[in-house]
């Protein structure tokens, strides 16, 4: 097989597909079509629809864009066969079922932004964080019926910093991602598709816990002042810029305040104070954790303000924070 022999399928949707999709166009290779979803409603009225960041990259680069409701849809089905792709390529999509990823003749492969088995699932990245890993990567595997499961063709590992959030590792393996692909096309090429591919179970240790990475909700991000600081640490970082983590303050009149949480320090700070209390010290904010154990506060946002350093939130609001309580879970 030979580089033009490809006809590629591209599927994916936000901004960390798209480096991939820039690889494979600077490479020169024949993207067909590209598969995303539907524009979505935005604005106070859901009056504008707003193109995904892979398809503003097809139209500027004229690739044909599909945008089905339903991956089922016979419609859509038969206009995925018009293209007569033999190779497809997945990043940061929806789930397919098998009419389609079974459809070319080279398989579909998936770019996944963590180091399978571990961290299946829609979040990977803010899972890694969140438990604390301080490796991650991505790999390349073909889809099969269950997500996140099929063989390991290759994969990349990326360092995680401490002080990395979400923002930091993302824009790390989305250009890992984009190399990984390329790669990995390459691979498929040399074997005429028949590239060596792992089983997920052999890479799987005698006793090792797998973490998955479901999706991440509203009630999700909510902080537990009750986990050591550490723990805490690698959730805000873990969720950090978006989708923020939160907690709610109570004032002395019990009204209720969220205030979101978008960076926080290790600090030696101990106090005897029960865990979510709020203490002020040379203009610095701390809450109580797990343990006597304390977390600075560095940014953070009170509902309907701005997002702030810590320090400017209290030379503003001193004497409101101060008599305020954490609400516990």
């Amino acid at each position: 097989m030979v580089k033009d022999d490809l006809r590629i399928i591209f599927m994916g949707t936000p901004e960390f597909a798209v480096a991939t999709l820039q690889a494979l166009v600077k490479n020169n290779y024949n993207v067909v079509a590209v598969v995303t979803q539907p524009d979505k409603p935005v604005g106070r009225h859901n009056s504008i629809l707003q193109p995904p960041a892979v398809k503003q990259y097809a139209v500027e680069h004229n690739i044909p864009v599909l945008q089905p409701e339903k991956m089922k849809d016979e419609a859509f089905i038969e206009q995925l066969r018009s293209y007569n792709a033999n190779l497809q390529v997945v990043v940061a999509f929806r789930m397919l079922p098998e009419v389609v990823w079974d459809m070319p003749q080279y398989g579909t492969f998936n770019v996944h932004a963590a180091l399978l088995p571990q961290y299946r699932g829609a979040a990977p990245i803010n899972w890694a964080i969140i438990n604390g890993e301080t490796q991650t990567g991505v790999t390349t595997f073909f889809l099969d019926h269950d997500i996140d499961t099929g063989k390991i063709i290759m994969q990349k590992p990326f360092d995680i910093a401490d002080d990395y959030n979400v923002e930091d590792v993302y824009n790390g393996l989305m250009h890992l991602g984009a190399d990984i692909c390329i790669e990995t096309i390459e691979k498929i090429i040399e074997t005429n598709g028949q590239p060596d591919a792992i089983p997920q179970e052999k890479l799987i240790a005698k006793n090792e816990t797998l973490h998955n990475a479901p999706k991440i909700f509203k009630e999700t991000c909510r902080i537990d002042w009750k986990q050591p600081a550490k723990n805490i640490y690698d959730f805000v970082r873990g969720l950090s810029p978006i989708p923020g983590t939160w907690t709610t303050l109570v004032d002395p009149q019990g009204k209720e305040t969220v205030m979101k949480i978008y960076e926080t320090a290790k600090t030696e700070l101990k106090t005897e104070q029960p865990e979510g209390t709020i203490i002020v010290d040379k203009k610095r904010l701390y809450i109580s954790a797990a343990n006597g154990e304390t977390i600075e506060i560095k940014e953070l946002q009170i509902s309907g303000k701005k997002r702030m350093r810590a320090q400017d939130f209290i030379n503003g609001q001193l004497n409101w924070i101060v008599n305020c309580n954490v609400l516990q879970l």
